[in-house]
């Protein structure tokens, strides 16, 4: 008998770290409508806008920050979720319409690069180099293999996961309280490190501290167990995904415009098979705006749609496989061709021309020593206080940048170090540049002769 997955339970509005039920009954606002806005007023998701999305701490104001990005995700990502409630609204719980599934996919795109640390992920592969390098291997001693396996393939998946579950708000008493709906839209690799040390994931979604809550969301949504501790992904994970491959799409590309790397012509060019059955009242449309940037925003919008009513309609063309668990790779790849060769040629051309800029690369390289110099001040202080009980003068300063993320007596070296990984990957790109400076030796500003 094959096994499936149902709605009802997949669209949970009940609150992850809620013990006494869900007072959730508003008028006009949902408990989907909720999440968004606490996952909107956080602290995490606000310092997303100094945070790196493709072009680190660029000075040109209309480049995307990782903020800019997920709302931009978000707004794709609830109408999508709208337009796939509308076709499956016979199978929605008889309390919830199309418009709380689009507020549960918003939500859970909103979140969905929030554990991204500082320089983006740039700043994943500094985090990884730094636990790998032979001469740190002295930090990993008195870890267990999975406890070395989480930190030297540090994730900002698992790391926005342990985030909204155990960090924000709520530290270590729900996080966030998000709804299990929303959660399980979030998690895009509901497994954890083992099954990449495996070769059988090339990512994942979960820390070993978090697997206990992990099995708990699985559990509630009724996600299915392919393997132990490997869950099949709920489907609306595929509208967050398409929602984030459509504005890295097309907005890696107007951002390449912005910085001069790209020329709008080869943007219209690429876009226009998506608009040939349109184009003669495209074009009528392009030439009502007044500059370039109004007429790539018009295009924009207009390819936005296409593809969003294509992702759509693949979505619910595949809704058995989605729901059984069986669907390989991603929605774009069910889309009409033009839509899948669009965003393949997108992917490319942004990886050729823009990822490789030389004002980016140079700021990356850089963000290996400022991510290295933090780890290794940060979890020198925090090794020093669990191991020996007490920290000398410097590292007992250093512990007191952290805060209520300082080790307390009891703590284990994994769980000590997990809550310095928490403090450095909610950095901004701006703040770690500069606390690295001090912790390097700090120079005063000069004075005028």
């Amino acid at each position: 008998m094959t096994r499936t997955m149902n709605w009802p339970l997949l669209l949970s509005s009940a609150r992850f770290g809620e013990t006494q039920g869900t007072l959730d009954v508003e008028t006009g606002r949902t408990p989907f409508h909720k999440d968004y806005d606490r996952i909107i007023f956080s602290s995490a998701f606000r310092r997303l806008d100094r945070k790196t999305q493709v072009h680190p701490l660029s000075e040109n104001d209309h480049v995307h920050t990782r903020l800019t990005h997920s709302l931009e995700v978000a707004s794709v990502g609830r109408s999508l979720g709208t337009s796939v409630g509308h076709a499956l609204v016979k199978n929605l719980p008889p309390h919830m319409n199309a418009s709380d599934v689009g507020a549960l996919v918003q939500a859970a795109c909103l979140a969905h690069d929030i554990g991204n640390p500082p320089y983006g992920h740039t700043g994943e592969d500094a985090i990884r180099h730094w636990f790998r390098a032979a001469e740190n291997a002295h930090f990993l001693d008195g870890l267990s293999d999975l406890e070395k396996a989480d930190l030297q393939t540090f994730e900002g998946n698992a790391q926005g996961f342990r985030l909204v579950t155990q960090v924000e708000v709520n530290r270590f008493a729900g996080g966030m309280r998000l709804t299990y709906g929303t959660l399980g839209a979030f998690l895009k690799y509901p497994w954890t490190v083992d099954y990449v040390q495996r070769g059988e994931a090339k990512k994942f979604g979960c820390y070993q501290s978090e697997l206990p809550i992990l099995r708990n969301v699985a559990k509630r949504l009724g996600l299915i167990e392919l393997k132990k501790d490997y869950w099949a992904r709920h489907p609306l994970v595929y509208l967050l995904e398409a929602a984030d491959d459509i504005c890295y799409g097309l907005i890696d590309l107007e951002d390449g415009i912005e910085m001069g790397l790209l020329r709008y012509q080869e943007v219209e060019d690429l876009l226009k098979p998506l608009l040939a059955e349109q184009w003669e009242q495209v074009c009528a449309e392009l030439e009502q705006a007044d500059n370039q940037r109004r007429r790539l925003q018009t295009l924009r919008g207009l390819a936005m749609e296409v593809m969003v009513n294509s992702v759509s309609r693949a979505f619910v063309r595949n809704e058995q496989a989605l729901l059984a668990g069986t669907l390989k790779g991603d929605l774009i790849d069910y889309c009409r061709q033009e839509v899948h060769d669009v965003v393949n040629a997108a992917k490319d051309m942004a990886r050729e021309r823009i990822f490789r800029d030389t004002r980016k690369l140079a700021v990356e390289i850089g963000s290996y020593s400022t991510l290295g110099t933090l780890l290794e001040a940060f979890l020198s202080a925090v090794r020093e206080r669990v191991l020996d009980g007490q920290a000398t003068f410097r590292n007992q300063r250093v512990l007191e940048l952290m805060g209520r993320s300082a080790p307390q007596p009891g703590w284990t070296l994994y769980e000590a170090y997990m809550r310095a990984i928490d403090f450095i990957s909610g950095m901004t790109d701006n703040y770690a540049a500069q606390i690295a400076r001090q912790f390097s030796g700090y120079q005063p500003p000069g004075r005028g002769l």
